[in-house]
């Protein structure tokens, strides 16, 4: 794939921190779940469309590493880079960044299309697969 990333900026709030002010594990998963919806919105498809039309893109495998803690009030950067992109999944690999370019956390993200009913594999739609695969 290519080197093109989208970033999406993260402000952290008293609500994504520990009594200490550090930013709780999970909530970097949201972080960049909301990114990845972010870059979709960039390339011009919604996911309530998708809803719409039975097709969703669910979680299936994570790999995360925690380097350094987020604190209260920083501004991050979340990155967002296809690194695979196959007929039913893609694989994305994510880097939340401190102001100034610090990895804070990275992971890898696999992610599925599902029909939602059936709730298995189903090919990315073509018109999709197109907007995708001209993005990376």
């Amino acid at each position: 794939m290519s080197n093109t990333i989208f970033n999406w900026p993260v402000r952290i709030y008293y609500e994504d921190t520990d009594a200490g002010g550090i930013v709780y594990n999970a909530n970097y998963l949201k972080y960049m779940e909301r990114a990845r919806t972010e870059w979709l919105r960039s390339l011009g498809v919604e996911q309530d469309t998708l809803l719409a039309e039975n097709v969703a893109f669910v979680v299936r495998k994570v790999e995360l590493e925690l380097f350094k803690p987020a604190r209260f009030n920083a501004l991050l950067t979340v990155t967002v880079k296809v690194t695979q992109l196959k007929r039913a999944s893609i694989v994305f690999e994510q880097a939340v960044l401190d102001e100034a370019g610090h990895v804070l956390a990275r992971a890898s993200v696999l992610i599925a299309c599902v029909q939602i009913e059936q709730m298995k594999p189903f090919a990315i739609p073509k018109p999709l697969m197109g907007v995708i695969s001209g993005a990376c």
